[in-house]
């Protein structure tokens, strides 16, 4: 099977973590089973804002508004807490009580957060 060139950069060498395609050179990623990649990375459908009302993209850098408590955690995430590189989900819902936001917190570890609690920074 051969895989698709890369629609972004043309590399050749694109490899199949699924259910995506990923381009080693430029780090791009798509879903092959959609006829356009711009639908795949962005849902026409689907904006994500934050508490504020600003969009968010993949790849943001956002804080957090309000103290959050974890369960199962020994602490809260407390506000002004900084997130890098944030990744969206949606398929996680449309509605503002899901958690639509995939991240990694330094000194806590991953975490999915609701754009209610986050801006963008």
């Amino acid at each position: 099977m051969t895989l698709p060139a890369c629609p972004e950069c043309t590399s050749e060498f694109t490899y199949e973590l699924p259910p995506m395609i990923v381009c080693p050179e430029c780090a791009h990623e798509w879903n092959p089973s959609t006829d356009s990649h711009d639908e795949a990375t962005t849902p026409s459908n689907s904006v994500i804002k934050d508490s504020v009302g600003n969009e968010l993209a993949d790849g943001d850098s956002i804080t957090i508004t309000q103290t959050v408590k974890v369960k199962g955690a020994q602490q809260a995430l407390k506000s002004g807490t900084k997130v890098r590189n944030i990744r969206l989900n949606f398929d996680a819902g449309t509605g503002l009580e899901d958690h639509n936001i995939d991240c990694k917190i330094d000194g806590f570890g991953a975490m999915t957060l609701k754009p209610a609690v986050v801006k963008k920074s």
